[in-house]
């Protein structure tokens, strides 16, 4: 018997009070809470990713789902602490300088943690100092950099030459993406990977760690 299908379903329909519920009451169960955030919390969001994918449903639905996941996360937390639930990898993201977009870095955000990776937010508007700053600090795998006008794209490559200039860039990986972004553009700045979507962002971040 699926004993996690009730929550995987709850996250799919994005009903975060109810998710919060099951997993509780898995854990009073005596529930592992590392199967509960494995089988039951990402496994829910894997199957919302495949369902943007296919188009079945929409970045609103997404978020919703996203949103219910993290109130599962949530309650399972202090029932993970001190078990060794080692994160995919580190991802830094942020939107480059000039451009205060964050909708769909929000979106690529939660997407990677519904998939296991730990992430560091730097926000909107981000400089490259403020970059280089964080990846000495938190020495991420990936750095994942948004831009969605055509006039700060060019901070992408701002960026990665500063990151050679200071030794950073054989240190992590880079992934770049945005609405008016290309793979072509990416490749051209210098990036490791380009990210078409949410989706596309986290299948290419497992491949960038793997």
């Amino acid at each position: 018997m699926d004993k996690f299908k009730e929550i995987r379903e709850s996250v799919i329909k994005g009903k975060a009070e109810k998710v919060k519920e099951l997993v509780e009451k898995e854990l009073a169960t005596g529930a592992s809470p590392i199967e509960i955030l494995n089988e039951a919390l990402i496994a829910g969001m894997t199957e919302v990713g495949k369902k943007f994918k296919t188009l079945e449903i929409f970045v609103p639905e997404v978020l919703v789902a996203a949103r219910a996941m993290t109130w599962g996360v949530e309650t399972l937390k202090p029932s993970l602490v001190g078990k060794d639930v080692k994160p995919l990898g580190t991802v830094l993201i942020g939107t480059v300088k000039g451009d205060i977009h964050d909708v769909g870095k929000n979106l690529v955000v939660m997407m990677l943690e519904g998939a296991g990776f730990k992430v560091i937010d730097l926000g909107i508007n981000v400089p490259s100092e403020k970059f280089t700053e964080a990846i000495k600090e938190h020495k991420p795998n990936i750095v994942g950099m948004a831009a969605l006008l055509t006039t700060t794209m060019g901070e992408f490559k701002k960026n990665i030459e500063t990151f050679k200039k200071l030794g950073l860039r054989e240190q992590v990986k880079i992934m770049v993406g945005g609405a008016p972004v290309s793979e072509k553009y990416a490749i051209e700045s210098g990036a490791d990977a380009y990210g078409e979507d949410a989706i596309d962002a986290v299948e290419k971040a497992k491949k960038l760690i793997s």
